[in-house]
């Protein structure tokens, strides 16, 4: 059980992470689309859950109270039994030695009651799918044409939540010729810039969850430590650090540009919302 809830921690606060990053990424006009997308993937996280607390407990208390096929068939017996008592008082059956009761399988009924949740979900789930427009295609469409016209290329960054400063990495490779750098040193330079400049950033950090304003030193500890997904925050922290424009192609919108005071060359990086099945991602464009 111990191992169970670990699991169910670590994949809450992974959710958790995602979800603060769609709603960090999130415009004015989708809002609402977001926050219900975030309430769908907390809800059918804690079915999960509770189907797999549920199966390591063994049979749910609720269950005793269930009208099963096997009460079903013993009740209308014992009925049948009592009417024909009460119409042939004169005449009592013969006594007849009981039939052994068959055996409950209990674990096949708990696995059955759990299969069935289960593909009712999906069927649920694909029907909810089948009604929305495909927006992974719209979306790839949409970039494609974008990435010919500006003359540009996508270059796959692993999706592993360091996506953001994987692909400013590689743009600083390319356009700055700078090598000596890896994420972890790049999380470290955009945290220390957030916690040296924390007056220019305490209004991104309002926790719409909670309804406060988040710690700067909470937050830039948790960015600087972990596999959390980098977002506006750390682009804005990162432009000033290395003195350039960052921009982010995207579908739908007009490119997003930071910071365009900068003075070095510019990083170009390409936003992706719902190409890849882990939720947003950042990936590195190169001249094409």
């Amino acid at each position: 059980m111990d191992e169970i809830l670990s699991k169910h921690k670590k994949e809450n606060k992974d959710l958790q992470n995602r979800i603060t990053g769609m709603k960090k990424q999130a415009t004015k006009s989708t809002r609402k689309q977001v926050i219900a997308k975030c309430n769908d993937l907390e809800q059918e996280m804690k079915k999960r859950h509770e189907l797999e607390i549920k199966e390591f407990n063994g049979e749910d208390k609720s269950e005793a109270d269930e009208v099963t096929p096997e009460k079903l068939l013993e009740q209308l017996s014992i009925d049948s039994d009592t009417k024909n008592s009460t119409e042939s008082p004169s005449a009592p059956a013969p006594a007849q030695a009981p039939e052994p009761r068959k055996r409950r399988n209990r674990q096949k009924e708990r696995l059955a009651k759990r299969d069935a949740e289960i593909a009712k979900m999906k069927q649920e789930a694909e029907g909810e799918a089948s009604k929305q427009p495909d927006l992974k295609k719209m979306e790839q469409d949409s970039l494609s044409q974008l990435c010919r016209v500006n003359h540009l290329a996508p270059h796959d960054i692993k999706p592993d939540g360091h996506c953001l400063f994987a692909s400013i990495l590689d743009q600083l490779v390319i356009r700055h010729g700078i090598k000596d750098l890896d994420i972890y040193k790049l999380r470290q330079l955009a945290c220390d810039y957030i916690r040296a400049h924390s007056d220019d950033f305490i209004p991104y950090l309002f926790d719409e969850t909670t309804m406060q304003l988040q710690s700067i030193d909470e937050y830039t500890d948790e960015m600087e430590k972990t596999a959390k997904w980098g977002g506006e925050i750390e682009i804005l922290a990162l432009s000033k650090v290395f003195d350039c424009s960052i921009s982010i192609l995207m579908n739908g919108r007009a490119t997003h540009i930071i910071n365009e005071a900068g003075k070095n060359r510019e990083l170009k990086l390409i936003y992706y919302r719902y190409s890849y099945a882990l939720g947003e991602h950042y990936n590195s464009l190169h001249d094409a």
